[in-house]
């Protein structure tokens, strides 16, 4: 579900970066800003649009001018250049798909997108990742060569190993920048991510925000992680505290015509093989997995059959264990489908036909004796679904 984007800048400079669409409806949309000289193929930025765009967020991540597939030079870009970068990449959600509700900036990007959530009304919810209090703070990866640039007016520095064109116009972006009456005057719901270990960013930078801004605000920590989220879990769990954080401050989801009681419908999206399945009160994913071309964004069509006969069963066992007064305490179904020859089915032919197995393997917990093992298992083989798909159902289709 992920498409490449393009826009324009204030200054008319083309901009490029990835949107990613919900297999499902459309719940609100986010705008991501990654970090100081990343781009969007960062991994907070991958991770953490990918899990928003999972929850029903369409995200949309862009790189800063000069930096990735965008164009522009970096010496140009400097924190109130992202700020309007930032502002532009709204105003294009704005036109296309809706305004953003939901800002996530990592590091430099989280102190932007405290800074530009004045100028995106429609935003409700900003979240901040391992980032700086004052701007200023990157002026430390520059160490001395902060000196070259203010003497020659624009230098290339080397920053994490790469060489960037610095200009004097980005020391004074950074300076004097008012990120605590900003965040006073948020009037946003704000939520601080920050690893207590970041050797880049230090914790004490996530208390200053957290202090400056007013309620409704969180914090929490991302015990393990590194600056650039670079380890799977720990983005991982960022991005599903996000997800989860978020939800009171979204709108409220589309309302939809259900399927009446009974009925179930299934619809296909953008994406090859994902589907959304909805019944009365009830809405998730179907699709296949990666090896096969799918997304792996929810069960398969086989896993959602097995899982009609695994439920069926054990609501089935426990109906009558508990009608019979069976001491049941839990049951289990393991469940699997495979495609076999039969030696039995060979006098049918030389085609070999083939028979479709669904095995279930059963655990009964609870003080049982054998006799009421025995009764529970064929109570097993009653089950209303287990009778429906041995009675060779006829399936009746129109087209609408």
């Amino acid at each position: 579900m992920r498409r490449e984007v393009q826009f324009t800048n204030a200054k008319g400079t083309r901009l490029v970066g990835r949107l990613e669409m919900p297999p499902g409806p459309l719940r609100a949309v986010a705008l991501f800003a990654h970090c100081f000289t990343c781009t969007i193929q960062s991994h907070g930025a991958r991770r953490i649009s990918t899990a928003l765009a999972e929850h029903g967020i369409a995200t949309l991540a862009f790189d800063f001018t000069g930096l990735g597939k965008s164009e522009g030079a970096f010496a140009d870009s400097h924190f109130a250049a992202n700020v309007d970068d930032l502002v532009a990449a709204a105003a294009h959600l704005r036109d296309t798909i809706g305004a953003p509700s939901l800002l996530v900036g990592h590091s430099l990007g989280g102190a932007a997108v405290i800074a530009a959530a004045s100028a995106i009304p429609e935003c409700t919810a900003v979240v901040t990742i391992g980032a700086p209090f004052d701007p200023a703070h990157v002026l430390h990866q520059l160490g001395d060569q902060v000196a070259k640039v203010r003497a020659e007016g624009q230098a290339k520095v080397t920053i994490g190993g790469r060489p960037f064109d610095v200009s004097s116009a980005f020391l004074d972006a950074v300076e004097g920048q008012d990120q605590a009456g900003r965040l006073a005057q948020l009037k946003r719901a704000l939520l601080v991510l920050h690893a207590p270990t970041d050797a880049t960013v230090g914790i004490e930078n996530a208390a200053q925000i957290f202090g400056a801004a007013k309620h409704p605000k969180s914090f929490v920590s991302l015990d393990g992680a590194d600056h650039l989220l670079s380890q799977v879990a720990p983005s991982a769990y960022a991005a599903a505290i996000i997800a989860a954080w978020v939800e009171p401050y979204l709108p409220p989801v589309p309302a939809s015509e259900a399927p009446a009681e009974g009925c179930v419908r299934v619809t296909s999206t953008d994406a090859k093989f994902t589907t959304i399945v909805e019944s009365s009160g009830h809405s998730f994913l179907a699709d296949e997995p990666l090896k096969v071309g799918g997304t792996d964004l929810g069960p398969t069509p086989y896993d959602l059959l097995l899982s009609a006969l695994g439920t069926c069963t054990a609501m089935t066992i426990k109906l009558v264990a508990d009608r019979e007064a069976i001491p049941l305490t839990g049951v289990s179904v393991d469940l699997a489908h495979d495609r076999c020859h039969s030696a039995d089915c060979l006098a049918v032919g030389e085609g070999r036909p083939k028979i479709e197995v669904l095995s279930r393997a059963i655990t009964l917990t609870g003080d049982l004796s054998e006799a009421q093992r025995a009764r529970l298992l064929v109570i097993a083989d009653k089950c209303p679904v287990h009778r429906t798909l041995e009675s060779h159902p006829v399936i009746r289709t129109t087209l609408v």
